[in-house]
């Protein structure tokens, strides 16, 4: 994985903080809160991230990511911003907690990555899910879905079929974000095929969102 990816697929938080805020989104619904505590840490958030992924594919080291991967804060997040300042004001909006990333795959091939982070409120999670969606889709230029076949509802799936130097995407890639209770999730898939990407995604979703409280 070449710097510029790892960067831009953490700076992908960033794009939709830039765009609307969740009261000017509109389309969020608010649910009851889960009925198990939800985290009150990143450390303990951690414990509810993939630890392996479906396709098998090497866990990489957080340490081994610059920045690195894991324990992520509000700070953190708006660091990778032009303007920190005014991120840290619209992650708060959102009711940011704390996230964690986790990263498997090698520099040189396939590459999964899931993002989990938790908010005050459904209301933030699934505005921030749909936000980073919809801004990723113009970065990247791919064709995106709200609500596709194979997952869940309140999901959305973008597939980009080739490798865009401009943007740092080495290969076909897939994307999925979705607003689970207190909890956004966002997968990022890179493969030898936008089939196999996308398959790739699907399960990682599946199998995160099985992790996590009821919504």
């Amino acid at each position: 994985m070449t710097p510029g990816l790892r960067a831009l697929l953490s700076a992908g938080l960033l794009l939709a903080v830039t765009g609307c805020t969740p009261s000017e989104a509109g389309s969020a619904t608010p649910t009851p809160a889960p009925a198990t505590p939800t985290p009150g840490s990143a450390e303990e958030l951690s414990d509810l991230v993939l630890t392996e992924v479906p396709s098998g594919l090497p866990r990489i080291p957080d340490a081994d990511l610059q920045p690195p991967a894991g324990a992520k804060t509000v700070e953190d997040v708006a660091s990778y911003a032009e303007d920190p300042a005014r991120e840290r004001t619209v992650l708060r909006d959102y009711g940011y907690r704390h996230g964690w990333e986790r990263f498997w795959g090698s520099t040189t091939g396939p590459l999964t990555s899931v993002f989990l982070d938790q908010f005050d409120e459904h209301a933030g999670a699934s505005a921030y899910a749909e936000d980073l969606a919809g801004n990723d889709a113009e970065v990247y230029d791919g064709v995106l879905r709200r609500d596709p076949p194979d997952l869940p509802a309140g999901c959305s799936l973008l597939t980009v079929a080739e490798a865009d130097p401009a943007t740092g995407l080495t290969g076909p890639t897939a994307f999925a974000w979705c607003g689970h209770g207190a909890f956004s999730v966002a997968v990022t898939a890179v493969a030898d095929s936008e089939e196999a990407a996308t398959a790739e995604v699907r399960a990682v979703v599946g199998a995160q969102l099985a992790e996590l409280p009821p919504a």
